[in-house]
């Protein structure tokens, strides 16, 4: 499909939403190491009180820029700073850099969202729908724009279980729930079907993008959960610990004691290297594809990014590799010793965390107040639960997903392209990947490097048997109470 990726974006003028973002600041990270392009203009809000340009000087200084700052120490020179806030009219944008993104921009990664689960309905339309229409009118004007892809969600439709690389119908526009919103209209019972506001709104920004009048180079891009870097720019690098993450966290250092899982499910991870690989990919497919009249009219093309279609794995397998990597390496820091109950029964979860969370932090809050300290278990507990209930329509469903747009892309990939911009998930080691999400937890997320690994392996050894010693007197008193009620009543 003729010429190469890194052709397509030499000397080219890229503008990308949500850098800041997990996705977006590996994205940034691999075009400027990748691609010989121009300038990348990177949205970047002020926030609590430091300006736009500072907050993207102390993210520039990250670890996951370091072999950046190795290959091209001058990468920093070619990020264009835009100081802009996708919840304010026109995007926040100063005149002059409106005009400036108008006259230069040829590439637009929308990957800015709020992706909080919870969120207000308000709020969330607020930022993915009237920042995405904002965005799109800009677009329009841009003088020399050959791209524009969009970041949704595989999990956009997710009231189906089979989900195609298509548009859908949803029960209300994007354009009717704003009027009701402004109106202060009762809008839940319109989102009712879907677990979160996120995939609600991402369903309604699709839709909007689709019916959208003015034509636009634009194609549509769905990744599934997002995890740590599978080798680039190094193995298991991570920032935030949302979806799987989420889970193995608590897990590792001995908090999280149940929940509601099932281990029978497929689950669908994508590591975020390869995220951004499909999506500068996308974006090279998208740019070929308008070049030619008769693809203009044609609706936008949707590529479903996952890895249940071509490497599927169950959460049995994600639980038993965290395992088998948490007793390599456990985290110093560690509470407890692993030992998680999962099951997809919403009762008998409810009775494990008053039982294995509730009791347990209330007595070691009540240690805190003895000592003089502030009580934090149960406020943590309170969090950890809820972070979990909100995950729970992940961890006990599965959907079947098409990816023939996706598949199909990396078919027209040359050889060189595959290497440098990887993307597949043939023979994909899973095993070899869920180690990489622990350690690069212990390192990212818990601050540990493999130094502390004798202390640490020490320290678990202990907790085993501490562990083991809870469980005898568990089963001690549980006997002890049964026997004296048999001979009470004999």
């Amino acid at each position: 499909m003729g010429i190469s990726i890194a052709e397509t974006f030499r000397d080219g003028v890229v503008f990308i939403t949500g850098s800041t973002g997990f996705l977006g600041t590996i994205l940034l990270e691999k075009l400027l190491r990748s691609c010989d392009v121009k300038t990348i203009a990177v949205l970047v809000r002020s926030k609590k009180g430091l300006a736009a340009s500072q907050r993207a000087v102390d993210i520039y200084q990250r670890a996951v820029f370091d072999r950046l700052r190795f290959e091209k120490p001058d990468f920093v020179t070619k990020i264009k700073i835009i100081d802009g806030n996708l919840e304010e009219p026109s995007l926040g944008f100063s005149t002059d850099d409106r005009d400036w993104l108008i006259n230069n921009v040829n590439f637009v990664f929308h990957c800015a969202a709020t992706i909080r689960f919870n969120e207000s309905i308000q709020m969330a339309t607020k930022i993915n729908i009237q920042g995405t229409e904002n965005l799109l009118e800009l677009a329009t004007i841009m003088n020399n724009l050959k791209g524009f892809v969009h970041v949704s969600t595989a999990y956009s439709h997710c009231p189906r279980s089979e989900i195609k690389e298509q548009f859908y119908p949803v029960s209300i526009s994007a354009k009717e729930l704003k009027k009701l919103i402004k109106r202060d209209e009762n809008i839940q019972n319109f989102g009712a079907d879907w677990p979160n506001t996120y995939t609600f709104t991402k369903a309604l920004t699709e839709n909007d993008i689709l019916t959208y009048e003015n034509q636009l180079p634009i194609s549509i891009f769905r990744p599934s959960i997002i995890g740590c870097t599978q080798s680039e720019p190094e193995p298991g690098w991570l920032d935030n610990i949302n979806g799987a993450s989420g889970i193995i966290t608590p897990l590792i250092v001995g908090i999280l004691r149940t929940i509601q899982l099932s281990r029978n499910k497929k689950t669908d991870i994508v590591p975020v290297d390869y995220t951004a690989n499909a999506l500068i990919s996308v974006m090279w497919s998208t740019v070929n594809r308008y070049k030619y009249s008769d693809e203009k009219n044609k609706e936008p093309k949707i590529y479903n990014y996952v890895s249940s279609a071509d490497s599927p794995i169950h959460w049995d397998k994600i639980i038993n590799y965290t395992f088998e990597a948490y007793h390599q390496a456990p985290p110093l820091e560690t509470m407890w010793y692993i030992f998680c109950i999962f099951s997809d029964s919403r009762w008998l979860v409810y009775i494990l965390r008053f039982l294995l969370h509730r009791i347990p932090g209330a007595f070691i809050d009540f240690s805190f107040i003895i000592r003089g300290k502030n009580p934090k278990m149960l406020k943590m507990y309170k969090k950890l639960e809820s972070m979990t209930d909100l995950l729970k329509v992940f961890t006990t469903s599965e959907w079947k997903f098409d990816n023939g747009n996706t598949r199909e892309l990396w078919s027209l990939l040359s050889q060189e392209d595959r290497k440098t911009f990887r993307f597949g998930f043939e023979e994909f080691d899973w095993k070899s990947y869920i180690k990489y999400t622990v350690y690069g937890i212990r390192k990212h997320i818990l601050h540990e490097d493999l130094s502390n690994l004798p202390k640490a392996l020490s320290k678990n050894q202990k907790l085993f048997w501490l562990h083991v010693l809870c469980i005898f007197l568990i089963v001690y008193i549980v006997f002890q109470v049964c026997w004296m009620f048999v001979c009470r009543n004999s």
